[in-house]
């Protein structure tokens, strides 16, 4: 204290006498001067010129805070694009389809929309494109706006209707028929299955035409068309009769574009080639980028994807003459959906008569069989992306591995072949479980559910075991 009342004595003698230092001087010892005061007063310590302190423990806290903050990035104000929110994939999708007309009809799809509200259910599979050829919503693309204006069913608010199942927690899947498209093959005869005789566009029993599958002037079409519909909101794009056509006369029948490709006459290897550039091109953000992409749920704003598949590919190694094969299929899309229907198998499947009869059984062998398949490290298929081990007889391929989640289980919810009630469905639920797919999707195309084989919302989503 002695010594610091000293220099306190020292300063202010320097003050009066030194008449000959300048103001800036003056100032300077007058700043001094108040800063040994303070020292003073307050009975801290403060070296002359090298002034030091500590922080106290709660000071110390907050500086330690200050600096662990990150400061939130400004907003990018010079991105006007307009959003569109998304709902993230689910644990565990269990969803029903609603066609095209039922979107369009309020009173019918609010009845839908209920009873994923009071079930389990979490999800809905809705028409894009249905197997007319034409399209639920009114598009961007100029390409597909004739399938809007010559639709007869549709929702003109579809963006509207998605963003309510959206507020409702609902994940959006968007159903596209693919290859079955009479409306495009009338406008576009040359991209057509054709008769034998080359000219004539080819029907089937039903009378609808088919796109030949090696037509790759219509894989970009189709690929605008899903342009539009992840931009509008849909969550997931789903591909159904991604096939060349079966039920016809077979016998006159020619595939022009396929002839002509890369891989004449092999359905399987023209069809893989099909999933391999629809694969690449829906990987691009910048197909998406006319929109901001929200709420995704994954790191890219790009659509997931899944192929619907024919039952039997689950457990034939052919490709049924229609060009599906589940290892060709796989690596190209995030999920792959079996159509594994009881009434679609035959009667000597696994021996046991009608197969409408064993719901259980024909799902649990089918599925198991497709676990099987995905997660194995060796097929007997040859594909684009398998490599043949040695030259043994039958041909052996090392093949990419992929999980049992990669798999969805169709559901059949409609009388074909037999009655189906509310024990038959759950049969069908359950013999997924067991053969280790979560994951499934009921089909019932008069879109009337069978409420008694759904559980209840709590059940939303089942561990996986």
């Amino acid at each position: 204290m002695i010594r610091l009342l000293k220099r306190q004595r020292r300063c202010l003698t320097i003050v009066r006498y030194n008449r000959g230092v300048s103001v800036k001087h003056r100032v300077s010892l007058i700043i001094i001067l108040l800063v040994t005061v303070t020292a003073v007063l307050s009975n801290v310590y403060i070296p002359w010129f090298d002034v030091t302190y500590e922080l106290t423990a709660a000071g110390d806290v907050r500086e330690r805070v200050k600096d662990s903050v990150e400061v939130p990035e400004t907003p990018d104000l010079t991105d006007s694009r307009p959003i569109t929110t998304h709902v993230p994939l689910p644990k565990q999708v269990k969803a029903i389809y609603m066609t095209a007309c039922v979107a369009g009809t309020p009173a019918f799809r609010e009845r839908l929309v209920q009873l994923v509200k009071e079930t389990e259910i979490n999800s809905i599979v809705l028409d894009i494109k249905d197997y007319s050829g034409a399209i639920s919503f009114p598009p961007e693309s100029p390409h597909w706006k004739p399938a809007w204006e010559r639709a007869e069913c549709g929702a003109r608010d579809m963006r509207a209707f998605i963003e309510q199942l959206h507020r409702e927690n609902i994940f959006v899947i968007g159903r596209i028929t693919v290859f079955q498209d009479p409306f495009t093959a009338s406008r576009f005869p040359h991209l057509a299955v054709k008769r034998a005789d080359g000219q004539t566009v080819w029907r089937d029993g039903k009378g609808l035409s088919f796109i030949d599958v090696a037509a790759r002037e219509y894989w970009d079409q189709l690929i605008e068309l899903v342009a539009d519909s992840y931009n509008i909101g849909f969550d997931e794009l789903n591909f159904d009769y991604v096939r060349y056509p079966s039920d016809g006369n077979m016998l006159d029948i020619s595939f022009p574009h396929s002839a002509g490709s890369k891989w004449p006459g092999d359905k399987q290897a023209n069809l893989e080639a099909f999933f391999a550039y629809l694969s690449h091109a829906l990987d691009d953000e910048s197909r998406f980028a006319a929109y901001r992409h929200e709420n995704t749920g994954r790191a890219s704003s790009t659509p997931w994807t899944s192929a619907d598949l024919f039952g039997m590919t689950t457990t034939n190694t052919d490709d049924l003459s229609i060009g599906q094969i589940q290892e060709r299929a796989a690596p190209y899309f995030d999920f792959i959906a079996p159509m594994v229907y009881p009434s679609h198998y035959p009667r000597t499947y696994l021996g046991l008569g009608n197969p409408n009869d064993y719901p259980y059984k024909i799902v649990y062998h089918a599925m198991s069989s497709g676990v099987a398949r995905m997660v194995a490290s060796t097929t007997p298929v040859a594909g684009f992306l398998h490599t043949r081990i040695g030259t043994t007889t039958p041909a052996v391929f090392a093949k990419p591995m992929y999980g049992r989640e990669r798999l969805r289980t169709w559901i059949q919810d409609f009388d074909y072949g037999g009655d189906y009630d509310a024990a038959d469905v759950r049969a069908q639920i359950q013999a997924s479980y067991d053969a280790g797919v979560m994951d499934w999707m009921i089909w019932a195309p008069s879109n009337i559910y069978t409420r008694g084989a759904l559980l209840g919302p709590e059940a939303s989503e089942r561990s996986i075991p």
